[in-house]
């Protein structure tokens, strides 16, 4: 199993970046509210973009990336994905 870098639109608006190896088991700890200390008080958060990543390694690197976007270029991003491009 690969591993994804991931984007959650929190109910305030705000985006939250994380990376796993199982994006919908990730997505369930974080409506559970047991998922980041961030996204427990802005929940219900919904799943925007996710992106594949070849390993763990390559996982936590582009998380980092995409952590150093600014909010319209995460916007941006998730755009694109939606597209399909």
């Amino acid at each position: 199993m690969g591993w994804y870098v991931y984007l959650l639109r929190c109910r305030d608006g705000t985006l939250y970046t994380g990376c796993t190896d199982d994006v919908g088991r990730r997505l369930a700890e974080h409506q559970s509210g047991r998922g980041a200390k961030y996204t427990r008080s802005r929940l219900p958060v919904v799943l925007v973009y996710q992106e594949p990543c070849g390993d763990r390694s390559a996982a936590l690197r582009r998380e980092r990336a995409v952590k150093r976007l600014t909010r319209a270029q995460k916007l941006a991003l998730i755009g694109k994905g939606e597209d399909g491009a």
